[in-house]
């Protein structure tokens, strides 16, 4: 599963951050969205798509792959 933010779509909610803590984290300076990996471990791949189901701006994107290229 791979993962991808749009920084330009964060509205800086963290819900991201509290559901998948190791997948992605707020920056610093000015709390959008970063992902701390953009191949997501097989055992963080629930948390990261619940994190871009609970995304109020639609910032992530996740892409299975099962070579279907299903998108969340």
């Amino acid at each position: 599963m791979q993962v991808n933010v749009e920084r330009d779509r964060c509205c800086s909610s963290g819900q991201c951050v509290m559901t998948a803590p190791e997948v992605f984290e707020q920056d610093d300076r000015d709390g959008l969205v970063r992902a701390l990996v953009s191949v997501v471990p097989a055992a963080r791949s629930a948390d990261a798509r619940l994190a871009a189901e609970l995304c109020p701006g639609g910032a992530i994107t996740v892409t299975e792959d099962d070579g279907a290229g299903a998108t969340v």
